[in-house]
């Protein structure tokens, strides 16, 4: 059987999660359902990284501890993944002493066995919350970009990792394809970044940075937030505690925002080749989400809780609103009209509507009951369904599962036309015509749920439960002979008012 082994970024605790992180945890969680719909093993990881400098201030000032802090925020975030129906296997978090910490003291000593780390005195330009230096050239009108405040300027000995000495290494990887990037603009940004990279700082002084973990052999100072934090993708599988990590290393792919793709394409394949590790498969990089066209932040008031989300709209009208209005590798918009239209139009309008008259026609022309019957299978609708699927498929396999979603979307659109042109509730019980139309619309559902299914599991249950059968395990070219009994029908997605 292949595996298939998906990562999330571990999410950083220095405040609760927002649609952003709602949005990472829902493109994973469907390439993830979609590979194990393919029958492939398939492990989904995600967490929080819980060290660093931001998450001591943060801390802090709400007059906590950062264990019991990062104790309290983490929670909020495993507890989104479940509300969010996301299928993680595991749960990563850096403070984890007995599952994490092993790893990043193995990777630290591998790393250094290898030569890659040095002692040096270093002054730059400290961005807390990127808890990376930055350089002039990367600043705007003397601020980060990304955090709008100004660096701190650090002068400070420190331990350095030869990343120089793996550029070559890195950019071959990218130009053969060892490492695929979608989209592919993303890899170009890599290589223009790469050709600008230096060593990197490697540790802290533990006198300015005790929240993390101490260097192996050297108490005075703290491994770098980065190195900590990447590792928890091979110490949660096992590494540096048994051989379970070799069963799924390399990774198939991290799931990535654009504001680390530096860390995750540059910094993480230096590490890896230094510790004589194999180099993930693929990045999958998405983009940012405004709010009504205006950055998310805590000062305009404007930052969506993805948890009041869900529980206003349901879990998954949310999921789809995230899956099909924001492109998945672009920065996206999110709008309460927009979600609400998408739901009473997509939602209710077209799904919904559509699978209560087809169970409303079975219930009345057929008392409840169809025997499926390729005979009366439409060869427009058999043509249609496997458009549908190829299209589907490809959009999937290259990370555009909005596109995805469109194509199940207008499979729907034909089957509620379908049903208007063939009027099937004009025909006798007995006429071939009315068997003809809705075996034919039936086959739709039953091929869209499939294909549904890893972006709205619950939606697709209750849409089995309405026919009384487990749509998701049918091919519709294997129909023949399968009983479809409806007994009971109510609305999928009641329209909202």
């Amino acid at each position: 059987m292949n595996k298939f082994y998906i990562t999330t970024p571990i999410f950083y605790v220095n405040d609760k999660p927002h649609i952003g992180h709602a949005f990472t945890l829902v493109l994973a969680d469907v390439t993830a359902r979609y590979h194990r719909s393919l029958g492939e093993e398939t492990f989904l990881l995600t967490g929080t990284d819980e060290h660093g400098a931001k998450i001591a201030r943060a801390a802090e000032r709400q007059g906590e501890e950062p264990q019991q802090f990062t104790d309290r925020v983490s929670a909020t975030f495993s507890e989104l993944a479940k509300i969010l129906n996301v299928s993680n296997n595991e749960f990563i978090r850096t403070t984890d002493q007995e599952i994490h910490w092993p790893g990043v003291f193995k990777i630290w000593e591998a790393i250094k066995a290898s030569g890659d780390i040095y002692e040096s005195e270093y002054e730059g330009l400290y961005c807390v919350g990127h808890e990376a230096f930055m350089k002039k050239s990367d600043l705007q009108d003397g601020v980060c970009p990304d955090h709008q405040t100004k660096p701190e300027k650090i002068k400070e000995k420190n331990y350095f990792f030869k990343l120089s000495k793996y550029k070559k290494r890195i950019k071959e990887a990218y130009v053969s394809g060892a490492i695929m990037v979608k989209p592919a603009s993303r890899a170009n940004e890599v290589l223009a970044m790469l050709e600008d990279s230096e060593d990197v700082s490697f540790s802290r002084p533990r006198k300015d940075l005790e929240w993390g973990i101490a260097v192996p052999g050297d108490d005075a100072q703290t491994i770098y937030v980065w190195a900590d934090a990447l590792t928890n993708y091979l110490s949660a599988m096992g590494y540096g505690r048994n051989e379970d990590w070799q069963k799924w290393w390399p990774a198939d792919t991290h799931v990535i925002g654009k504001d680390i793709l530096r860390f995750h394409g540059i910094i993480w394949p230096a590490m890896l080749l230094s510790a004589g590790l194999e180099l993930p498969k693929s990045l999958l990089v998405h983009g940012f989400i405004t709010v009504e066209n205006q950055k998310m932040s805590k000062t305009i008031g404007n930052v969506i809780d993805p948890v009041e989300l869900v529980k206003k709209y349901g879990v998954d009208p949310v999921r789809y609103y995230l899956l099909r209005e924001i492109p998945s590798t672009e920065d996206g918009d999110f709008s309460y009209k927009k979600l609400e239209d998408r739901y009473n139009g997509d939602l209710a309008n077209n799904l919904g509507n559509l699978v209560s008259r087809v169970a409303k026609l079975i219930e009345t022309k057929l008392e409840g009951e169809l025997n499926f019957d390729g005979k009366f299978f439409d060869k427009e609708v058999r043509q249609k369904i496997e458009e549908a699927e190829q299209k589907y498929r490809r959009a999937v396999e290259e990370f555009r599962l909005h596109e995805a979603l469109t194509h199940i979307w207008d499979l729907f659109g034909f089957a509620n036309a379908h049903i208007d042109s063939h009027k099937p509730w004009e025909a006798d019980q007995e006429g071939s015509h009315l068997l003809r139309t809705i075996t034919s619309i039936v086959a739709i559902i039953v091929s869209g749920s499939r294909w549904l299914e890893p972006f709205l599991p619950e939606t697709v249950e209750k849409i089995s439960n309405t026919f009384g059968n487990n749509l998701r395990a049918y091919d519709v070219l294997r129909l023949a002979g399968q009983k479809f009994i409806v007994t009971k029908i109510e609305p999928l997605f009641p329209r909202l008012k």
